[in-house]
């Protein structure tokens, strides 16, 4: 019954979203996954405040400058369930102990997992607007008890006074092949992009492979779509392939001009893989040489590796810093919270021990939506809590990034679930959730 009368106090003030793994409203209503959305919001007319266990009200996950109070005083009993967002996470709990973690492996099929995006400064948090004072409840309750700890299945929720508004997600990774692992058409990868900009103004792509560079250039350019392309040269199949890529990346650039293409990563992750530092740090080398003596010395040349194997001598050659991290890997689990904050302590200890004074960006990090990589607990839910939690902290600590990815990977034929589940569309493009999410406040 005290579970009951929580939730009637926390739905007796509109504008409250309830979010956790499988919350029971008064009514008995629960929050459900669906391929359309996700969310669950109770809009009370009345409430008898008589039968409220104020002891039992978790006053920090009441948003306030939500609430409806002519609902809440109206003499209607009725509620209303209602399709909603829910709301981004409170502020975070304690830190474990970061454990570094390599990053999710990279496949070829019959096309090969790439990376690279574009050189940004880091991104400027945005203005906190004042965060609006909370109104006196009409009764007077019993001291607010400390928020519980998030657990395994928990999912973002309000914070008690949001301090800024954050948008969309700065940049996702973007590998266009289909299902099959075949190349896409150029109509096909119009299509995505005109979902993807509903999302983002930067994608990273990790290869020139399947025309993907000049298909995504056409698209963008004639379709006049508002995308900026982070573009990949791949280097992990040897000089002739990277020799191949970065023909194909000077013709594309060319043709359609610089003016998109905000950066290349020459490879991915390729120290990970076994290539020696001064075989990578040759073919940076080598890409800025060409772009110079073909006129495109503007555009800026990076490495992308695992934060673990990222050196200063590898940031000595790049223009900027591209690490990817991620916290599922991780042998413990304590939160989604402590996950992010982990993840944004490595790239801090990049910036101050490793980058040199460069800019330092996130060429990948994510949260698979099935699978298992460990005691992370892999789910859809706790996809929206991640890319939630971290665009906000990712804002706050003034980092671009690149999430990943766009679309679900089932062209990696024979990885494991949780490699091919990452993305916020599935592999047909359908969004996973409510994407309106994405654009809470943080």
């Amino acid at each position: 019954m005290r579970a009951c009368f929580s939730s009637l106090a926390l739905a007796a003030l509109a504008g409250i979203q309830v979010a956790s793994a499988a919350p029971v409203a008064a009514d008995g209503a629960q929050l459900v996954a669906r391929d359309d959305a996700v969310g669950v919001q109770y809009v009370p007319a009345s409430v008898d405040w008589n039968k409220v266990d104020w002891s039992q009200v978790n006053w920090s996950v009441v948003n306030w400058g939500a609430v409806n109070w002519q609902s809440v005083f109206s003499s209607s009993t009725a509620y209303t369930t209602v399709q909603a967002q829910p709301s981004p996470s409170p502020a975070p709990a304690p830190l474990p102990a970061p454990v570094q973690s390599s990053a999710a492996p990279v496949y070829s099929s019959a096309a090969p997992t790439h990376s690279s995006p574009a050189p940004a400064p880091s991104l400027s948090p945005q203005p906190a607007p004042s965060p609006q004072p909370s109104p006196t409840p009409v009764s007077s309750p019993a001291p607010a008890p400390s928020p519980e700890p998030e657990t395994s299945s928990s999912v973002a929720t309000q914070p008690d006074k949001p301090s800024y508004s954050s948008g969309s997600l700065w940049g996702l990774t973007y590998s266009p092949y289909n299902n099959d692992g075949s190349c896409p058409d150029i109509g096909t990868v119009s299509t995505q992009l005109q979902k993807v900009a509903g999302v983002t103004s930067n994608i990273r792509l990790y290869s020139t492979d399947c025309s993907q560079l000049r298909n995504a250039l056409q698209a963008i350019s004639t379709g006049n779509i508002g995308i900026n392309i982070h573009a990949g040269i791949w280097i992990s199949d040897g000089a002739s392939r990277m020799q191949s890529d970065l023909d194909e990346f000077v013709a594309a650039v060319k043709q359609y001009g610089s003016g998109l293409v905000k950066g290349v990563s020459v490879g991915n992750e390729d120290i990970s893989k076994g290539m020696s530092e001064s075989t990578l740090i040759g073919y940076i080398n080598q890409v800025r040489a060409r772009l110079q003596a073909e006129g495109l010395g503007n555009i800026p040349v990076y490495a992308t590796e695992q934060d673990a194997h990222f050196t200063q001598a590898i940031a000595a050659v790049c223009d900027l810093v591209q690490v990817n991290i991620y916290s599922i890997f991780d042998s413990i689990f304590t939160s989604v919270d402590s996950s992010v904050q982990s993840v944004i302590q490595r790239a801090d200890n990049i910036k101050n021990n490793v980058a040199g004074g460069k800019p330092v960006r996130f060429g990948e990090t994510g949260w698979s939506s099935s699978g298992s990589t460990g005691p992370s607990p892999l789910s859809l839910l706790n996809e929206i809590a991640y890319v939630q939690k971290f665009k906000c902290a990712a804002a706050k600590a003034g980092y671009d990034y690149f999430y990943f990815e766009a679309k679900d990977a089932l062209w990696k034929n024979g990885a494991a679930a949780s490699e091919q589940n990452f993305g916020i569309f599935n592999s047909d493009y359908v969004q996973k959730f409510d994407l309106g999410l994405l654009n809470l406040l943080c």
